[in-house]
């Protein structure tokens, strides 16, 4: 934002730091009325005709905006996706407690990918992998939806979880 003698403008529209119109002034006695106020006189609508300038404290201003950015950065949170490892032949004990972590992630906004690892022979049965991912989205679907169908990648079946809108 062009500020004081940056403005290129013959004549502006002169708002105070009231909100109240001025009127249209020629730059220089808009750049005076600034600085007896011991203020800047700020270019706010460059496209209007004529120019719109209002006249404010240009640094309290600029802090303002920093401070409201920042605020507004701390309230956004960033999704993380978290990863469950299991193998096709799982025990029950060990599905629950995976099953549960997920959960606490699901709930608490993360995306879950439950990756699925063949060994060896486990390769030639996909079949019993895909059961026990399945197995996974039914014990979850009250929470989460499944983002794709599950996904044979090399020697990983994988599968990514998402919390239902």
């Amino acid at each position: 934002m062009p500020i004081n003698r940056q403005i290129r403008e013959k004549e502006v529209q002169v708002i105070d730091e009231d909100g109240e119109k001025l009127g249209v002034l020629p730059i220089e006695e808009a750049i005076e009325k600034a600085e007896d106020k011991n203020l800047d006189l700020v270019l706010v609508a460059p496209q209007a005709s004529p120019a719109v300038c209002k006249i404010m404290n240009y640094g309290k201003y600029k802090f303002e905006q920093a401070k409201k950015e920042k605020e507004s950065r701390k309230n956004q949170k960033a999704v993380e996706l978290k990863e469950i490892r299991v193998t096709p032949n799982i025990g029950a004990h060990d599905f629950e407690f995976k099953s549960r972590n997920a959960r606490s992630f699901l709930e608490s906004g993360n995306k879950v990918k439950i990756t699925l690892r063949f060994r060896g022979r486990e390769l030639n049965n996909i079949k019993l992998g895909e059961d026990t991912l399945n197995k996974f989205i039914t014990d979850l679907e009250d929470i989460a939806v499944p983002e794709k169908k599950p996904l044979l990648e090399g020697k990983n079946l994988f599968i990514i979880l998402a919390k239902k809108a």
